[in-house]
């Protein structure tokens, strides 16, 4: 919750977990304000922001001015399946991804089910980054499914406006690995 000077905080008491581990203790969701209001149409971005880079930023602005209110569900570690495991913690991603200028709101995902948090925020639109692996009929199907009414859209690519731009977390790391390895 915001302490009335803009500052992000804690929704609730949970402690951070130092083991480096996504848990129970650490799932509370970061805001920026106390949550949309009445008639504010919400906006949720997924991803799993390991290693933070313009993409990202520019997937959250693109998301964000798809609606009012710019809900992000940051990807536990155990359920990043589709490309290497995540250098950073859970709870750390959503911390920095919380800081962001565009969101107002970060909080994980939910550990069995990628649609519960869907289910209890009801967007308006999921807006899916512009190279995200999601096939966006099956998770049309899946909306259906559940009979959740909302529109799924992709955000624009990034075209940077410098050379050697860093834009996946894989081309940071291999970097890193070449000029520090």
């Amino acid at each position: 919750m915001s302490d009335g000077e803009g500052n992000v905080g804690e929704t609730d008491a949970a402690e951070t977990d130092t083991s480096g581990t996504d848990t129970p203790a650490t799932d509370a969701a970061v805001t920026r304000a106390t949550g949309p209001v009445d008639g504010d149409s919400v906006v949720v971005a997924q991803g799993t922001f390991d290693l933070l880079h313009p993409g990202h930023l520019h997937y959250l602005r693109d998301a964000a001015e798809m609606g009012d209110y710019l809900v992000v569900i940051v990807a536990r570690s155990k359920n990043v399946t589709h490309k290497a495991k995540p250098v950073v913690s859970g709870p750390q991603r959503r911390e920095l991804v919380a800081g962001l200028e565009p969101v107002d709101e970060a909080r994980l995902g939910h550990p069995e089910d990628i649609f519960v948090p869907i289910e209890e925020l009801d967007p308006a639109v999921i807006a899916l980054g512009f190279d995200q692996h999601h096939d966006e009929r099956k998770i049309r199907a899946a909306l259906d499914e559940r009979g959740i009414d909302c529109t799924v859209q992709r955000a624009s690519a990034y075209e940077p406006d410098y050379e050697d731009a860093l834009l996946s977390t894989g081309d940071i790391v291999d970097r890193i690995l070449d000029e520090r390895g």
